[in-house]
């Protein structure tokens, strides 16, 4: 029998799918509204040369696992494309989504009678129980279409609000200047990374071709995009690549070799929230191991990239970085078109604009005559998410806390919604899987959410354990980066399904872990 509940998605990227498909399984019958045209989210809407910086053995939904045309470890964007697609098309997804339908607020909605105080509410419902759905609670959906401008607004209501709206895309951040100093003192262009994206190739070619380019910053799109405009215009015009803190950077061979060794023995070295003195013995003891393997990759990548003479050494460890998540596999030919002249790297601690160019580092001796400012320096993603909800009581549960959403997932002061996607991890698909499926689960009454106060200790106790790794890089978002597997645990005991996956206790303790170890995610009686 199907649900009397209605359920809204917001968003058709990966994280969309993933929550409609699970709960198309469950009996529900979603809407998905997605602001575009077709489903992807960020993949249909990148440079020509992204790619996978994941395995695609991680980087595969748990049922529907790569064709065996794609023979790449790291797949390019239209390869990914085309395995969204084929995935949507195959669970009977597109017709759930509504296209070109952007979700611009969303209101919860009580009825009278049944209005309380939401922070005195002990479970999701106040005093109603706990229940996953409270009839006197709706949530109303300001939807507005993109392509037809004179169209009026519409209003959904529905019971349940799953946020599928991605932490890169739509609201930028670029740097703040003093008045007088930014880009309006300069007589170039100036974009953003997300604005080049959506130009697609041609445009973007046209726009970079024989210019003078600097792209601002040193995570991955930028690497990218920089690597992509040196290619392009050669030594002639030299792309620089401007960035304030370098980052370590991975060849794809040491990427794949890390993630393939991922496993508990690996997590064992890791410090837990709220683990037992067992647990923190065997952190205490295992943890140099760790130490010594970032060491040693922080060593051998010195070695093979001349990392000192372009000023790229990073000023932190490895192991640091990547409980960060901000490790960007590096492309072949990032070091080869540096030395050959097509690509210019400088490292300033602060810029600002001129008529012709940029001053780095805020003297009049530094002038860097420039056409073209890219700036690839990521997204405002809290606000983004703060800015959909209409109830300012809602948008400071977000923006004033610091730690993370339960189960990375629920935020236990905004009842009837969950937010997936916003889980970093070196494969986002993985782990926004898993939470679906959890999530599809907790909708269907086959578990029960612990209390209000529970699940915030329990958040709190995952910000104290990730903050002694991270600690200024500390993001509520990418706290289970290191622990893959000891989270994934806990959604399997909140499922009521075994954990342990394999079938040895060495295959256990030593290999990988990944999609396909998930399939079947069956109910313990």
């Amino acid at each position: 029998m199907q649900p009397k509940q209605r359920v809204a998605i917001v968003g058709a990227g990966i994280s969309g799918l993933v929550a409609c498909k699970h709960l198309i399984e469950k009996g529900f019958d979603p809407v998905v509204f997605e602001a575009h045209g077709g489903v992807g989210g960020v993949w249909s809407r990148t440079i020509e040369s992204t790619k996978l910086q994941t395995p695609k053995q991680l980087y595969q939904f748990s049922d529907f696992p790569w064709p065996a045309s794609v023979t790449e470890t790291f797949p390019g964007h239209q390869q990914v494309m085309r395995y969204l697609v084929s995935y949507a098309s195959r669970f009977g997804i597109l017709p759930k989504i509504k296209f070109n339908c952007k979700v611009t607020r969303i209101d919860y909605v009580v009825e009278p009678g049944n209005a309380e105080d939401m922070s005195d509410w002990e479970t999701w419902s106040g005093s109603h129980g706990g229940r996953m759905f409270f009839s006197g609670g709706k949530w109303d959906v300001v939807v507005q279409d993109t392509v037809a401008a004179c169209a009026g607004v519409e209003v959904y209501q529905v019971d349940f609000v799953v946020l599928c709206i991605g932490m890169f895309s739509d609201l930028p951040r670029v740097p703040e200047f003093p008045m007088k100093e930014g880009p309006e003192a300069f007589e170039g262009k100036v974009l953003h990374s997300m604005d080049y994206a959506m130009m697609g190739r041609d445009l973007a070619a046209a726009m970079t071709r024989e210019k003078r380019v600097t792209v601002v910053g040193s995570q991955k799109s930028a690497i990218d995009i920089a690597v992509e405009v040196a290619r392009r215009n050669g030594r002639r015009y030299p792309c620089t690549l401007l960035f304030k803190t370098a980052h370590w950077t991975l060849p794809d061979y040491l990427v794949a070799f890390i993630f393939r060794n991922l496993n508990r023995f690996v997590e064992l070295m890791v410090h837990k929230p709220g683990e037992g003195l067992f647990l923190w013995l065997l952190a205490v003891l295992l943890s140099p191991l760790m130490a010594m393997f970032s060491k040693w990759v922080e060593t051998y990548l010195r070695w093979v990239y001349p990392l000192k003479k372009y000023d790229m050494v990073p000023d932190h460890s490895l192991v640091e970085q990547f409980a960060s998540c901000m490790t960007p596999t590096l492309p072949s030919n990032f070091y080869h078109a540096a030395e050959g002249g097509s690509l210019i790297l400088k490292k300033s601690p602060s810029f600002r604009f001129c008529h012709t160019g940029l001053i780095l580092d805020g003297g009049t001796h530094s002038h860097h005559p420039t056409d073209v400012v890219i700036f690839a320096t990521g997204y405002e993603s809290d606000e983004k998410l703060k800015n959909i909800f209409s109830s300012n009581y809602f948008q400071k549960c977000l923006a004033g806390s610091s730690y993370p959403l339960y189960r990375e997932c629920i935020h236990p002061r905004i009842p009837q919604l969950a937010i997936l996607g916003y889980a970093d991890s070196p494969s986002v698909l993985y782990t926004t899987e898993m939470r679906s499926k959890w999530l599809s689960q907790l909708l269907a009454g086959q578990f029960e959410l612990p209390t209000t106060r529970e699940m915030e200790d329990e958040a709190r106790k995952w910000e104290r354990c990730m903050r002694r790794y991270v600690r200024d890089k500390y993001k509520r978002y990418r706290v289970s980066v290191m622990l893959q597997i000891y989270c994934n645990d806990q959604l399997c005991r909140d499922m009521r399904c075994n954990p342990r996956r394999k079938n040895s206790l060495l295959s256990e303790l030593f290999a990988s872990y990944g999609p396909s170890d998930y399939e079947n995610l069956i109910p313990e009686s």
